[in-house]
């Protein structure tokens, strides 16, 4: 089992040409036994071939192995093996596809000396199984490209990114620095297909992939953990096309209930908005005093990323597109929505979203408040051109 592992990881590297090393890549202090969790596609594997390649053992004391391309009979038994042979690390992709691998990693972790960096391509199946390894494992989570990166990637230039409060201070030299080195109208393209790394493979059929990506989650990854039936599968999809209808989608249960025809089951209806928002397909956004109970009616549901919505929605809506950029940029920071304004970050900073005529008169009075606008280059005051949060991560 080695050997074969051996091979295909020696294929696999061949095969890996990518140089670019994403935000994350010096980022985790890896412990005994670390995950990585992350929606499909934004480049965990390609990290863990990276890291792999460069780590400073020997390869005979590395291997990768993929949970999914590989017949394992025993995950425990293997490491043994490993680690009889003189192995340190060992690297497991794709671990959700191994039933039963929250055991193996506990007798990996007790009864072996191996260090495990192990991968999931669906966040919630990692995060479901979290609770049973949370005294053994520390578990870090990964977002797909922010705009920086996709302008680095695209230009082959080196860009610097900056912390909100840089931006909320700065941010007029900060935008006058940046624009001699790109062209704006690159971020409408990031807006449509960048934020999947992917998308730099083969652009032509990006959509196509993207689509792909979304039916595996809704056809594989949700009902593998949490064993729903099939026509429930078909509800998820049907749950999805309602909500391209949004502007962002601020939910009325009724109406939502009705239209899928599920009669008054609420609490099917929000198990349904959970899966779908732990699965990174959408995200759920509740007032501040509401917390994250799972039978809480959220304020605002969108997609995930601005991608997701072109690809899966028909004309989507500019205002909600710009909300979605924005908040998917500050996923290290508290982001709620505001009772005045659209978002509250880090209970304290008020932001307002629009397009470049966006004034104050939303947040007319209110401390720490700022207007984000679309379509501008450089802003002025308290008011800052969207594309610019886009170079936090």
């Amino acid at each position: 089992m080695i050997q074969e592992a051996r091979e295909l990881q020696n294929l696999l590297l061949k095969k890996q040409k990518i140089k670019y090393k994403r935000y994350f890549f010096n980022k985790f202090d890896f412990d005994r036994l670390s995950g990585i969790i992350g929606a499909r596609g934004v480049g965990k594997t390609t990290f863990l071939l990276q890291y792999l390649k460069e780590h400073n053992l020997p390869f005979s004391k590395k291997l990768y192995i993929s949970a999914d391309s590989i017949k394992i009979d025993s995950l425990f038994d293997l490491a043994k093996e490993f680690q009889n042979s003189g192995g340190k690390l060992l690297i497991i992709d794709e671990i959700h596809k191994y039933n039963g691998f929250e055991n193996e990693l506990k007798k990996i972790y007790d009864f072996l000396e191996l260090q495990i960096i192990f991968s999931g391509s669906s966040a919630l199946q990692i995060d479901n199984s979290k609770a049973d390894l949370s005294r053994r494992t520390i578990v870090f989570e990964v977002e797909g490209l922010s705009f920086r990166e996709f302008l680095e990637l695209k230009n082959d230039i080196i860009l610097p990114n900056f912390t909100l409060n840089d931006i909320l201070d700065n941010h007029i030299d900060i935008a006058y620095e940046l624009l001699e080195k790109f062209e704006l109208n690159q971020f409408k393209e990031y807006l449509e297909f960048g934020y999947y790394p992917f998308y730099f493979d083969k652009q032509s059929s990006y959509k196509i992939k993207l689509n792909e990506t979304i039916n595996t989650v809704l056809e594989v990854d949700i009902p593998s953990i949490f064993k729903i039936e099939y026509q429930n599968i078909q509800n998820l999809k049907k749950l999805l096309l309602i909500l391209c209808q949004s502007v962002p989608y601020t939910p009325n249960v009724n109406e939502l209930l009705g239209k899928m025809g599920m009669g008054s089951d609420y609490r099917s209806l929000y198990r349904y908005l959970d899966y779908l928002h732990k699965s990174k397909i959408i995200t759920l956004l509740r007032p501040k005093t509401k917390g994250d109970n799972l039978f809480s009616k959220p304020q605002k549901i969108y997609f995930n990323n601005s991608n997701l919505h072109y690809a899966y929605c028909d004309n989507p809506n500019i205002g909600t597109i710009r909300e979605v950029f924005f908040k998917s940029m500050l996923f290290e920071h508290s982001l709620v929505v505001a009772k005045k304004g659209d978002f509250l970050i880090d209970d304290k900073y008020i932001f307002e979203i629009g397009g470049k005529n966006k004034n104050y008169k939303q947040i007319k009075n209110l401390p720490n408040s700022y207007v984000v606008s679309d379509d501008i280059g450089i802003g002025n005051g308290n008011k800052i051109p969207l594309w610019l949060f886009g170079f936090i991560y």
